[in-house]
Formats: C-alpha cells, sequence, structure tokens
C-alpha cells in the first residue's frame, strides 16, 4: 500500500480500460470535437500531437487535416488500442506513441498544433507538462486545452476534486478557468479564445468506465445524499447520481 508512483496507478487505472475509453459517448462525441476541426481545417498543421490522446479520438479527428498526427499516452494499452484502431480505419498518417507528458521525445518546435483533450486532471506534474507543450510547439502554432474545470469557489472545489478522486485515484486536480489561464501564460502562451460549456456526466457509465470499487461508489453516493442545496444545485444531482460539470476549451498562441 501506498509503494506505487503515480504513473504507475495511471497505468492500473487505464491500461484494462482502454477500449470503454474508446466507446465511451462522453470521449467520442461533443461539440469540443468540432471546435478542434474548426481550427485544423482553418491551420492545415503539418505536425499535430494529440498529448493524453487516451481513446484517440482527438487523434481520429485531426487526421483528415494534418500531414501527420502523433497520438501520444502514458499508458500502453490506450497508445496500442490507438494504433489498432487508426489502422482498422485506415488513418494512415496516425503514429500512437507511449510516454509521459513530462518528457515529450520530440524536438523543439516539432508541431503546429498540440491538443490536449480531458487529459491535464491526470498529470503528476502539471506546470512541466505545459512547459513541454510549449517546447515542442512552433512559434507560429496553437494548442488547444480541453479539461473539466472547477468552479473557483472553494465549497465547490472541495466537493469536484473530492467526487473526482474517489471515483478514480489517479485523479490528480481540476483548475479553474483563472488558474488555467495563468499557468499557460506562464508556461509560454498567450490566450486567444476561451469558450465554457456544462457537461452531463451519466453516473453509471462513469464508474463503470473508471471500475470504480463498489465501496468508493457508494461513498459517492452518500456524499451526493448528504449534499447542502448550494452544492446540489450547483451540480445538479440526479436520483440515480449523475450529475453536470464544467468544462472549458482554452485556445492559446506560442509566443
Amino acid at each position: 500500500m501506498g509503494s506505487a508512483s503515480h504513473h504507475s496507478v495511471v497505468h492500473q487505472q487505464f491500461d484494462g480500460q482502454a477500449a470503454a475509453y474508446l466507446t465511451s459517448a462522453v470521449h467520442a462525441d461533443g461539440a469540443d470535437l468540432d471546435q478542434i476541426v474548426l481550427i485544423a481545417g482553418g491551420l492545415r498543421p503539418e505536425m499535430a500531437l494529440d498529448l493524453g490522446c487516451g481513446g484517440g479520438h482527438v487523434s481520429y479527428r485531426l487526421s483528415p487535416y494534418a500531414g501527420r498526427v502523433v497520438a501520444y499516452d502514458l499508458s500502453p494499452s490506450m497508445v496500442a488500442m490507438v494504433a489498432g484502431e487508426a489502422d482498422r480505419r485506415g488513418l494512415t498518417n496516425i503514429v500512437a506513441r507511449q510516454g509521459a507528458v513530462e518528457q515529450i521525445p520530440y524536438p523543439d518546435q516539432s508541431f503546429d498544433l498540440v491538443v490536449t483533450r480531458y487529459s491535464a486532471h491526470h498529470w503528476y506534474d502539471f506546470a512541466t507538462g505545459l512547459s513541454e507543450a510549449r517546447r515542442v510547439l512552433k512559434k507560429s502554432g496553437q494548442a488547444v486545452f480541453i479539461d473539466v474545470v472547477s468552479p473557483g469557489v472553494p465549497l465547490l472545489d472541495g466537493w469536484l476534486q473530492t467526487l473526482e478522486l474517489l471515483r478514480d485515484p489517479s485523479h490528480v486536480y481540476n483548475r479553474s478557468a483563472a488558474e488555467w489561464q495563468a499557468m499557460v501564460i506562464s508556461a509560454g502562451f498567450r490566450p486567444a479564445e476561451r469558450f465554457h460549456a456544462k457537461l452531463h456526466i451519466d453516473f453509471g457509465s462513469w464508474v463503470k468506465r473508471m471500475n470504480t470499487p463498489a465501496a468508493h461508489v457508494t461513498a459517492i453516493r452518500s456524499l451526493q445524499e448528504k449534499a447542502g442545496r448550494d452544492v446540489a444545485d450547483y451540480f445538479k444531482f440526479e436520483a440515480d447520481g449523475s450529475f453536470t460539470i464544467d468544462t472549458m476549451i482554452l485556445v492559446a498562441d506560442a509566443i
């Protein structure tokens, strides 16, 4: 107990769940993917990086608009699954590689476009991951950061982090939009556009996708039942445990 590194915990959580992320409706669809297509269609990157690719849905969408797409993830099983799915779809310009965001194995200014979607809240070292994303991005390039964001209110933030961690021990931290903005600037980006949305979470598929232990599922439901009105109203807790969270798309230029 307590002997595994964070990266090992991520491996344990995701290596057996690759197929679930490929078929997950939350990950396979969404207006944020349409936004990525619009950006890629205008930029037409020669090289694009899907950072923390998960089920590969960003890579599949980028493929028609990029010369080459690197699908990069810490989980070997995710990487293998994306490689196989890309081959099945005939997307020959997708290259799947395994590794950590804190040490991306590409030279400076390798990519015209870097995208990360629902990955950053798992990063062991968020600041280093952002710095690496900036390092491998060309000076004329763009980055697109998509993630769940915390409300920026201590009461609500505490609830969000607790629910996330009970569901998935590889969870690190959901940052607020203000925290994202400040850290992206510190890493050498200039924020260009920011979009906010609400994401409905179906409780049953949410815990099944991560194979959440029954005791943790019970703890989450117990907490929801004891939530005060301001918390319950904000997250729109439903009878079956489903709820709603905040998401953000942050588009930034390299400077």
